[in-house]
């Protein structure tokens, strides 16, 4: 019998078509795979795909909150590690090693503002689907046999390539494995966000004919610190195959992103939740 032990967290679910915030607070997950009872790791592909409920803005800044999909997988083959979070997507070319790293890719949905927006906000210009190509690097230290007290930090930045806001990105992560324990694990993680001037300005920025259409203030925001936030992961093992996986994270919006007339008329804390279940090869 072979069972997946559950290695920590850099974040959890990438939803693609959740506001940006919300995307980097659910980030990602992976069940280790490392070590398996049986002894038959690299013997073949291994992996789990997990899918449920979730809840998230409605759009950057947003006070409303929308019900969303919830899922991720992940398959490990040959020393390589290749995740998939709603359509953000990286491959671990050293999955084997405490060193990670690899190319990286996410589609990031267009924000329709006359249906995505409340109040002033759906008088806004559209912002076009955004194709964002780049890479990671990380590295994993510490932990026990069971990898309790592991800590992962993990570097990520994309240029987007679709002119969809046409910026560059940047996350960076750091997880903690808080709980090993039988069939329950727990993680708790934190990220920050960056955003260059025309990411920002796309999401976050007013022009003057859209002040006038709307009535918010003309804004032109820089690049930046765009935010800060944490969260915490729950698993529960159902049987060799079956499991549970819950999320709650927060991020706030900090800088010129927190400043945005956008974000005012709305909010400055983003918040997501999901469960799914996850099934295990």
């Amino acid at each position: 019998m072979k069972r997946l032990v559950i290695r920590p967290l850099l974040a959890l679910f990438t939803i693609a078509s959740a506001p940006a915030a919300a995307q980097e607070a659910l980030g990602d997950t992976a069940e280790s795979g490392r070590k398996m009872e049986d002894g038959r790791e690299g013997k073949g592909p291994s992996g789990f795909i997990a899918l449920g409920p979730g809840a998230t803005p409605a759009y950057d800044g947003a006070k409303s909150y929308q019900p969303i999909p919830f899922g991720i997988a992940d398959l490990r083959w040959k020393g390589m590690e290749f995740e998939l979070r709603g359509l953000r997507a990286r491959l671990d070319l050293l999955g084997d090693s405490p060193v990670q790293f690899g190319p990286a890719i996410n589609l990031r949905f267009k924000r329709n503002s006359s249906s995505d927006g409340d109040g002033r906000v759906k008088l806004l210009d559209d912002v076009g689907q955004a194709v964002e190509l780049g890479g990671f690097v990380g590295y994993r230290f510490g932990g026990d046999e069971k990898g309790q007290g592991e800590v992962a930090v993990d570097l990520t930045v994309l240029k987007d390539v679709n002119d969809g806001h046409d910026g560059l990105v940047a996350t960076a992560q750091l997880s903690y494995a808080a709980y090993r324990g039988g069939r329950v694990f727990v993680n708790v993680d934190a990220q920050a966000n960056y955003g260059d001037g025309k990411y920002m300005r796309s999401y976050f920025g007013v022009t003057a004919e859209e002040s006038l259409r709307s009535g918010l203030a003309a804004y032109r925001p820089g690049g930046g610190l765009r935010d800060v936030g944490a969260g915490a992961t729950l698993g529960y093992r159902l049987s060799r195959r079956w499991g549970l996986i819950a999320r709650a994270g927060a991020n706030r919006y900090l800088g010129d992103a927190g400043d945005s007339p956008i974000v005012e008329e709305g909010s400055k804390v983003q918040a997501i939740a999901g469960l799914a279940l996850s099934f295990s090869f």
